[in-house]
């Protein structure tokens, strides 16, 4: 039987411990119910007896404290909310006991933003990351050693697991459950919580909104021109000749301060443009197209696909509620 530590920390979004919680006590059952054994030993474990989250509105009680596991298979981390800053200084005392239980063969799991407190350990450093995309640029900022992968919904590297925002951690748990169990067992599960399996990216519900919490003033008026003038056709050249910086050093300076290129922030800015006119418009792709300053239709294809993991007409057809009844 695996040993599942859930830890409680403060600061903690109460569904994000409820539902591992659920989700592999359901696999138990699944097994007892085809006459087999019980696969997972889950416990909560905290730093005091009752936690109380979300401004005291609910209140876990452990079950052991961590001080109590002697042995555990899999450590998971819940997702945090509020001031990380704060949850991750209350919260520093479950660093050595994850260390510890790490180096002794554990792996360790984190879901949406408790890849924060992960991170707060070292043992994501020189390691790819996944967390809520909106809170990507804040990670960069915390944690420069870590390398974060926009848009992924699972990361995976020696036996340390992250997942992307919100509700994608349950396709971690997915994950996690086709590891320790077999993959029958895994849609079985996916199946009863009714979880499209195999979903590889959070990139559909990314909302772009470029960084600009920097100091580098023309990069920022750069930021402010592009966005300004979605429909046009703008170039690197242009942009480093109308803000007197040479080619290649502003191309370092946008890097350096946006985490973008010029071109990865022009395309950004109009496929996030793109976005809102197939939501709320009855505009079909070509007219889209070109109000967002592109000719090509094969190119704008093939951008909106690299960044939204969908096409144009899909991404339409799943968020306007027009075009999806059309």
């Amino acid at each position: 039987m695996k040993h599942l530590s859930i830890i409680i920390p403060e600061e903690a979004v109460p569904a994000s411990i409820v539902d591992p919680r659920y989700m592999f006590t359901a696999v138990n059952q699944f097994l007892e119910a085809e006459g087999e054994d019980p696969m997972f030993e889950v416990q909560l474990v905290g730093l005091s007896r009752e936690v109380r989250l979300s401004n005291g509105i609910f209140s876990v009680h452990t079950d052991a404290l961590i001080d109590e596991v002697k042995h555990t298979d899999l450590i998971l981390i819940p997702a945090l909310s509020g001031d990380l800053q704060r949850a991750l200084e209350i919260n520093k005392p479950f660093i050595p006991w994850i260390l510890g239980h790490y180096n002794k063969g554990a792996e360790v799991a984190s879901l949406c933003l408790g890849a924060f407190l992960l991170a707060s350990t070292g043992l994501l450093n020189g390691k790819e990351c996944s967390t809520h995309w909106l809170f990507a640029e804040q990670f960069r900022s915390m944690f420069p050693d870590v390398e974060l992968v926009d848009g992924r919904i699972i990361s995976e590297e020696q036996g340390i697991y992250s997942s992307g925002g919100a509700a994608s951690y349950w396709n971690l748990l997915l994950h996690l459950v086709e590891k320790y169990a077999n993959r029958e067992m895994a849609i079985h599960a996916a199946k009863f919580f009714a979880i499209e399996i195999d979903r590889k990216s959070q990139s559909p519900f990314i909302m772009f909104n470029g960084q600009k919490k920097h100091e580098d003033e023309p990069i920022k008026e750069a930021q402010e021109y592009i966005e300004k003038n979605v429909s046009a056709r703008i170039s690197v050249e242009d942009l480093a000749v109308k803000f007197a910086i040479g080619r290649r050093h502003f191309v370092r300076r946008f890097k350096k301060a946006t985490n973008n290129t010029p071109l990865e922030y022009i395309q950004r800015v109009k496929i996030e443009a793109a976005k809102k006119y197939l939501e709320t418009s009855s505009k079909n792709v070509t007219e889209v197209m070109y109000d967002v300053g592109y000719n090509d239709t094969k190119a704008f294809r093939s951008i909106f696909r690299k960044i939204t993991g969908m096409s144009p007409v899909d991404y339409r057809h799943k968020y306007n509620k027009e075009a999806a009844y059309a």
